[in-house]
């Protein structure tokens, strides 16, 4: 699975970003938004977690930065990923729905960064319109319920079952592959229940899922499901903050804070899918990674649902 030149060159990063190339502008301007939030935003040092509703201490602090870091790295591996590793363990500490709308401000900046990464532009859009597009209803339709509706455990719990089930066909298929088979309603079937249900709980493994069963090429992979993902939570963060109550000044902060800290975790591991992209590796990793996320999720789910 090859992925483009692993060399790093941060003299010629700038010196395209001097001249305006598309790569660079999109990477620098997603990591500045949050660079930005985080200072413009600051709430003052006594009033940094009056919005969290939690005893946040030093060593809660300390998981938080850690999950973040490790999130992040797996994205930039994958593609995928963070919301599912972070999701559960913050809202297992805070509020859910504070979790859900503070963990919608990092994935935007990872999907845009990794946009810019993977050099995924028009030409996606105009091949995947029809994805793109239900995809943003279903972060519309997802915003809307989060807003009027408790789901409780439900949609997780179901997420779980999903994965689980993926993992298991990818295992007994032999990771099975049907290049260039994927069909318009099913590919942008995929894509509305990815934005609802990325709205609703910020779990979302469907597409991923899809993505992983017909596609293989690594920088499609990755920069096709940026593209879908970056367009629903574009689609979230402006519709929890101009028509909802969900996303306040502070709120969007904290989410800044917690995507400059995923930058870290995000360059690390952006490298190391550039050093050296294993198929079969690559296969066992995201299979491993989704199965270890279902039992996190069952763990949480199947007490309160069931016991």
């Amino acid at each position: 699975m090859a992925t483009q030149d692993t060399h790093v060159d941060p003299a010629q990063f700038l010196a395209n970003l001097r001249a305006f190339r598309y790569r660079e502008v999109t990477m620098a301007l997603a990591a500045l938004a949050v660079l930005a939030g985080a200072v413009v935003l600051f709430p003052g040092a006594a009033n940094v977690t009056k919005g969290v509703q939690a005893d946040v201490g030093a060593a809660t602090l300390a998981l938080f930065v850690v999950v973040a870091v490790l999130a992040g790295a797996i994205k930039g591996m994958l593609g995928f990923g963070y919301a599912l590793v972070a999701t559960p363990i913050f809202a297992s500490v805070i509020d859910p729905t504070l979790a859900v709308v503070v963990l919608a401000v990092p994935p935007w900046m990872i999907n845009m960064f990794q946009i810019g990464e993977t050099d995924t532009g028009l030409a996606f859009v105009r091949e995947e319109w029809a994805l793109m597009l239900l995809a943003g209803v279903g972060a519309v339709l997802g915003v809307f319920f989060l807003a009027e509706f408790s789901a409780g455990p439900i949609v997780p719990f179901l997420i779980g079952l999903v994965i689980l089930g993926y993992v298991l066909f990818q295992l007994l298929g032999n990771f099975v592959t049907v290049e260039e088979a994927h069909h318009p309603v099913a590919l942008s079937t995929a894509g509305f229940l990815e934005g609802f249900l990325l709205a609703v709980s910020n779990l979302g493994p469907l597409l991923p899922a899809y993505f992983h069963t017909f596609e293989r090429d690594a920088e499609r992979y990755i920069g096709g499901l940026s593209m879908v993902l970056g367009l629903v939570f574009t689609v979230r963060i402006v519709q929890m903050a101009l028509f909802t109550g969900l996303l306040t000044a502070y709120r969007l902060w904290l989410g800044c804070v917690v995507a400059v800290v995923t930058l870290v975790g995000l360059l690390g591991g952006t490298y190391l899918r550039r050093v050296e992209v294993d198929e079969r590796r690559f296969n066992w990793f995201v299979v491993g990674l989704l199965f270890v996320i279902s039992l996190n999720i069952f763990r949480k789910t199947i007490p309160a649902l069931f016991l």
